[in-house]
């Protein structure tokens, strides 16, 4: 039986693509185990998931001055050693990485073992995490043809996201008994990303009044953020985060309003999911949201609301706007090419450990 590493996290976007994997190499008779962080939202995914979990030190890799800064590259280099050690007891024939600081120790780790790396990015740059991983890495797949050009040599594919075969299968009656909605009123999902988004947060609630007069609301606000005093008000349910319930979210929903993370959004353009994206400023990310949202809006697939512009009026514009233009973007999003990259990348961990 073959084994395979994965390694991934931060936020969900770096960890429910590998379990889309996962999920197939299961079915094919590998066996996985997972290395992330302690602290990380990984470990919570992966265990729910019943995938033998270890966690290592990492440091964060910032843009920024922060005093953190000066230790943390101790922790890179702590979490090597700790890679190292269990990759030497796993022995694994490959590792598959998704993105995020605590990948960098474990590719390192795998390079210094001689066991092949493939990784997977999904903005259309690279993020500092898989910038320093590449030289070390055998394969590095990506989504967008355009992220080609931040690649040398033949390392990079293009392959498109890894979609979860669970979120593909939901069903609507599942999600109106769940959210106790019904069939008679269309179905607006906002989501801030796993950790939630305070202005967007703040706007839909400012905006409610208006947007309950025609849609039924799903509101996934990230922990610690639902607003008890709106629990009663019918049409509207507030979730901290949602697991396996979002697929059959998904698949009553009539449009979403979301970030622009790249998981998510091809996750929604699998799905035909009309999409307001409104994108992690420049100053609170490296502008890979940006790049993102403004793809999917040159593509047809969606309209970008920038939140520096983000009020009540605008949000309740963009998400009649988007509802109103529905038909015209589900049928842009027919004419995209395969987005689905499971069995793509299946044949490269298989070519690339035998």
């Amino acid at each position: 039986m073959k084994k395979i590493v994965f390694t991934g996290g931060g936020s969900a976007g770096h960890v429910t693509p590998n379990l889309a994997i996962i999920s197939k190499l299961k079915q094919q008779g590998w066996d996985v185990e997972y290395i992330g962080s302690r602290e990380g939202i990984e470990r919570e995914i992966i265990e729910h998931a019943n995938i033998p979990f270890h966690h290592i030190s990492s440091g964060k890799l910032r843009r920024y001055f922060d005093l953190k800064n000066f230790k943390d590259p101790f922790k890179v280099v702590k979490g090597i050693g700790e890679a190292y050690m269990l990759l030497r007891r796993i022995k694994p024939a490959i590792v598959f990485s998704k993105g995020g600081f605590v990948t960098v120790p474990v590719i390192l780790a795998s390079w210094l073992h001689r066991i092949p790396v493939i990784s997977h990015e999904s903005d259309i740059s690279p993020g500092l995490a898989n910038r320093i991983s590449i030289p070390f890495v055998t394969k590095i797949c990506v989504n967008f043809p355009e992220s080609l050009h931040y690649i040398k040599g033949n390392k990079g594919v293009c392959t498109g996201l890894p979609i979860r075969e669970h979120i593909l299968r939901g069903e609507p009656r599942r999600g109106y008994a769940l959210c106790d909605f019904h069939q008679q009123k269309p179905v607006l999902l906002i989501m801030g990303g796993s950790l939630g988004a305070q202005k967007i947060n703040a706007a839909v609630r400012e905006s409610l009044d208006i947007l309950l007069e025609r849609f039924q609301i799903v509101h996934i606000c990230g922990k610690g953020q639902i607003d008890k005093s709106l629990a009663p008000r019918r049409g509207y349910k507030q979730f901290e985060y949602v697991n396996d319930e979002l697929a059959d979210i998904l698949a009553m929903t009539d449009i979403v309003i979301s970030r622009a993370g790249a998981t998510s959004i091809f996750e929604f353009l699998a799905l035909g999911k009309p999409m307001l994206l409104i994108p992690l400023t420049r100053q609170a990310s490296r502008g890979d949201q940006l790049l993102n949202a403004a793809s999917f809006e040159k593509l047809g697939y969606a309209q970008v609301l920038h939140e520096e512009n983000l009020n009540a009026d605008n949000l309740t514009q963009g998400a009649l706007t988007v509802y109103d233009n529905r038909q015209q973007m589900t049928s842009q999003m027919r004419l995209a090419e395969q987005t689905n990259a499971v069995d793509t990348i299946i044949q490269l961990v298989q070519q690339c450990s035998s």
